[in-house]
């Protein structure tokens, strides 16, 4: 199959790279995004959204997402709902072989793949994402306000996560596998001194208890890991907090990668360890994984593509 080609190509579509192509098509580069599977990313299974700047009413994810999309695709840029399956960075120009076994070259790419939220893989998990179950506290905690809300999960993320709705639910139950929590030991004080938040040990989410089309959640079933005897609790909101998975399986062995699989980039220029590569949002972004935060990251990448490329012409 003929190879096409194009000087910039962005990988992802959430709002790095949404973001990225916005600023380089007004630079006239006409970039070409590859969607993937998922087109519009994480975002897209958050109801409601109001912490984005500019929309004074809350917006869905998956409507803000469009929005962008739409501006990006006014702007010029060429956008392909396909997802890359072999990527060579081996020389430039870098080729990208899409699932429908197209071929594209690039003499730049932005890598905005993003990051997976870690589910528990439960039967009514699906049903409930966005009704009463979340991966992120920053998105949804609001709705909880003065509610009774639960999160799984022993690691720094959950602990966060917990200390965070704290301050907006009414009660907050912390529920984890083991006897003690694995975050740090800082954060463990916390938890503990916490008048809000309760610890429910040794105990796994067997499944949640609600429907999507009746209310949403209402509960979860429990089961402790010691006596494996079930209990229910009864709950507004559920907060899966197991981690996320970087997604970067096409770039291991190309790009330098962090031991849990995030791209490390210069922090300033979003340069990765590919001389023409750079990466914004989730899938190098170790701490906030904000939608805002992974704009502001498409927005920097851009802009030192832009300067790669003009530099590579002289």
């Amino acid at each position: 199959m003929q190879k096409k080609h194009t000087p910039l190509l962005i990988l992802g579509s959430g709002p790095a790279g949404y973001t990225a192509a916005i600023y380089t098509a007004r630079s006239l580069i006409t970039p070409v995004l590859i969607s993937g599977m998922q087109p519009g990313g994480q975002l897209t299974q958050t109801t409601d959204i109001e912490n984005f700047p500019g929309f004074p009413e809350k917006i869905s994810g998956t409507e803000l997402m469009d929005r962008m999309r739409q501006q990006a695709e006014n702007l010029g840029t060429i956008i392909i709902d396909q997802s890359a399956v072999n990527v060579d960075l081996s020389q430039r120009p870098f080729t990208i072989t899409l699932d429908n076994e197209e071929i594209y070259t690039c003499d730049a790419l932005i890598v905005a793949t993003g990051a997976s939220a870690k589910w528990l893989d439960l039967p009514n998990e699906d049903n409930l994402r966005g009704f009463g179950v979340s991966a992120c506290a920053t998105c949804d905690g609001f709705f909880y306000r003065n509610k009774k809300v639960a999160v799984i999960g022993g690691g720094n993320t959950a602990a966060e996560e917990a200390l965070y709705l704290a301050n907006l639910a009414s009660e907050v139950f912390l529920i984890h596998r083991r006897n003690e929590l694995r975050c740090e030991k800082v954060m463990q004080e916390k938890i503990k001194a916490h008048p809000k938040i309760k610890m429910i040990w040794n105990s796994v989410v067997q499944n949640y208890i609600g429907d999507k089309n009746n209310g949403g959640l209402t509960g979860l079933i429990l089961k402790n890991t010691l006596t494996e005897e079930e209990s229910q609790l009864s709950v507004d909101g559920c907060f899966v907090a197991v981690g996320y998975t970087p997604n970067t399986e096409l770039f291991r062995g190309q790009l330098e990668l962090t031991p849990e699989g995030f791209i490390i980039t210069d922090k300033t220029s979003l340069k990765t360890s590919v001389e023409g590569v750079f990466a914004a949002g989730d899938v190098q972004e170790l701490f906030y994984r904000q939608a805002v935060t992974a704009a502001a990251g498409g927005c920097r990448a851009a802009l030192e593509a832009e300067k790669f490329l003009s530099e590579i012409k002289k």
